[in-house]
């Protein structure tokens, strides 16, 4: 069978074999880079006088995605952490990650689960780790944020949407019957 394989390959002209290529589904990674960031400390030093460290953190993301070609496109991810200790606000940090992503012959949904699911789960360890080493710099104890499926919440956003445009064609369908 690899032998009928090899021979239909090689029968190929490399202008059939571009097209074929060019053809096929891609998704890649093109760059990653820190678009912006910023860590507040606005109770130091009086923070760092504590004598019991209990932070109180709350972490808070979002995604983007913008197109910026045919083929490319920038998603963004911004993560927004602030610790409190002792009803007192030690540190607010926010990175946003973004990253320059080709989807090229990739069919709608498919395409929007790689860039809002797929996209933010390659960045947010580069995102996590650039907090990280923001919140040691300002001499805080290492901070290191849980992972984070994407994936899921994606598909969990989805399925939510598609439950409200359900609830709504029903909606209209029981408004519809009783005007009758």
């Amino acid at each position: 069978m690899s032998e009928n394989n090899n021979e239909l390959n090689q029968a190929q002209t490399p202008d059939e074999a571009n097209k074929a290529a060019t053809n096929s589904p891609l998704f890649d990674l093109i760059r990653v880079y820190a678009k912006d960031s910023s860590l507040e400390t606005p109770h130091s030093p009086v923070v760092f006088q504590s004598r019991l460290w209990k932070p109180d953190l709350e972490v808070k993301f979002e995604t983007k995605t913008s197109k910026l070609a045919d083929d490319q496109y920038e998603v963004t991810l911004r993560i927004t952490v602030t610790c409190n200790n002792e009803g007192k606000t030690a540190f607010i940090c926010e990175v946003t990650q973004a990253g320059v992503f080709l989807l090229r012959n990739i069919p709608g949904e498919a395409g929007e689960f790689l860039l809002g699911g797929t996209a933010p789960n390659i960045l947010f360890p580069y995102a996590r780790e650039f907090i990280s080493s923001l919140v040691s710099r300002a001499t805080f104890p290492q901070l290191n944020l849980a992972p984070i499926n994407f994936e899921a919440l994606f598909r969990a956003r989805k399925a939510q949407q598609e439950a409200k445009k359900a609830a709504a064609v029903a909606a209209e369908a029981a408004a519809a019957n009783e005007q009758q």
